[in-house]
């Protein structure tokens, strides 16, 4: 069996073993759930149209165009990842920035594992600043309602630290390899101006409401309808992009470990109590057991004491292993489509190392004990 077809037989089987046990449950923990991932499918559909309008491509050919080595290269490159990540979602930025990067490093001749294992720990560290950058986030504060504006000045602070030490480490873990310099297919020239006007309304949808699903889904849909008229994109390609199954597999699995949290009182009652440590601590060892969007349902069916410190751990913990988010699911399949090779084991052994360090230094910029 697939994996996607995995993660949906998996979520359905809970999904209806929830609803035969605890459908009131199940029922409180779809409407609390389904709004992250329906502005996550609108950010997806925006992030299609932008790539097809050749949009990260140029991007990327800007880079290459910097003067300096590789390594003033990669720090660019990761804060491009950043920005994306923090506009257009985490999935969007390794699904559609992954195969960039290695094509950028390729063509410069700079070595592409940096560019590689950077662009999904990097989209991971990153996610932390806005509500929509990660579905987490969302799921977490479903029961604060805050503006992205108020999310963005609370998180502001570790989001630089988280950012800064993702680019120190994953350069030091790679900090010796070049490669020969490949030469590029030519960019053809393309209309973008509907990608920069559709990523434009989504971030001020993003910062001005606090419930803004429904409306980026609305651009979405509207700006993949357009593409479609126009002949500029297919059904096919949209379908390969945003993947139903494992976006419907995901929310039955968080759904029901949602519906679980809401007849035991335990998970909540643990994060009432825990400090601030503990509680990074167990989201990052929630999201490699169970992955981090279920974990966050299950953890946050309460208003958790520490909400930040949880989203540390949640948004950063996947680094330790490619179980742990759907980024990483994403990643590793658009890695293989421009032959590279990814390793669990080397995504591990940087996690184990950047993961500490990364939510050590998000707490002490949030001024968290």
């Amino acid at each position: 069996m697939r994996p996607r077809t995995t993660i949906l037989a998996v979520g359905a089987v809970g999904a209806v073993a929830a609803a035969a046990l605890a459908p009131a449950a199940l029922g409180d923990a779809a409407i609390h759930t389904w709004p992250p991932f329906v502005l996550v499918t609108g950010l997806l559909l925006i992030g299609v149209v932008a790539n097809e309008d050749g949009l990260f491509l140029r991007a990327a050919g800007l880079l290459a165009r910097l003067p300096g080595g590789s390594l003033p290269l990669y720090v660019v490159a990761m804060l491009l990842v950043a920005v994306v990540t923090v506009f257009l979602n985490l999935d969007t930025s390794v699904a559609f920035l992954t195969p960039v990067l290695v094509h950028l490093a390729r063509r410069r001749g700079a070595g592409e594992l940096r560019f590689l294992y950077g662009c999904v720990f990097m989209s991971n560290a990153a996610s932390l600043l806005l509500p929509g950058s990660n579905l987490t986030n969302l799921l977490i504060l479903s029961t604060e309602h805050v503006s992205g504006s108020t999310f963005l000045s609370r998180m502001a602070a570790p989001w630089l630290a988280a950012v800064a030490v993702t680019i120190v480490v994953v350069a030091f873990a790679f900090r010796s390899g070049q490669s020969a310099a490949v030469t590029p297919d030519p960019d053809a020239p393309r209309s973008r101006l509907l990608s920069v006007l559709g990523i434009g309304a989504a971030v001020v949808l993003i910062l001005v409401l606090a419930d803004s699903a429904l409306p980026v889904l609305g651009v979405g849909v509207a700006l993949v309808a357009v593409r479609l008229g126009q002949r500029r994109v297919d059904v096919a390609r949209v379908r390969g992009q945003v993947d139903v199954r494992i976006l419907v597999g995901v929310f039955l699995v968080a759904i029901s470990l949602g519906a679980v949290a809401r007849v035991w009182s335990y998970p909540g009652l643990l994060m009432a109590t825990a400090g601030s440590i503990e509680t990074a601590a167990i989201g990052a060892a929630a999201s490699v057991l169970v992955n981090n969007l279920p974990a966050a349902v299950l953890l946050g069916s309460r208003m958790p004491l520490h909400a930040r410190s949880l989203l540390f751990g949640l948004n950063v913990g996947p680094n330790l292993a490619v179980t742990g988010s759907l980024s990483a699911l994403l990643w590793w399949q658009a890695a293989r489509s421009v032959g590279a090779r990814p390793s669990a084991r080397r995504y591990s052994a940087i996690g184990i190392v950047l993961v500490p360090l990364t939510i050590a230094a998000a707490l002490a910029a949030a001024r968290l004990p």
